[in-house]
């Protein structure tokens, strides 16, 4: 088993800045590709940015610009940069992560989601 525990989240204004953090934890695993997703009330889960473990990036179109994801491999972590917020960015923000356990790829997990919230 695989513990991912987010950190960052709170409360800023529209404009400011939040830096979210997600560190794994566990026993005999390697971290391949981590992501951070988020779900707005009334509204469906959706991607954020994720990151594999060579360091390539994707980020949805509508953080393009403002996030950053980046991570440290040894620290088993997956870091968010957020900028320029807008209130739109207000949603619980979800840690992913894909993991190999005894050579085996594809066991997926999930932080408890951090709140992030953005006033005008």
């Amino acid at each position: 088993q695989v513990q991912l525990v987010e950190s960052g989240g709170g409360l800023v204004q529209a404009g400011g800045s939040l830096r979210l953090s997600c560190a794994a934890s566990g026993r005999r695993f390697s971290v391949n590709t981590m992501g951070w997703y988020r779900q707005a009330p009334g509204k469906q889960r959706e991607l954020v940015a994720t990151i594999t473990r060579g360091g390539d990036t994707n980020y949805a179109d509508s953080v393009k610009g403002r996030f950053t994801i980046s991570r440290d491999n040894a620290k088993n972590t997956v870091y968010l940069q957020m900028n320029s917020l807008d209130p739109e960015d207000t949603a619980v923000y979800y840690c992913n992560a894909d993991v190999t356990h005894w050579g085996i790829s594809g066991y997926d997990y999930w932080g408890q989601g951090t709140q992030v919230t953005v006033s005008s």
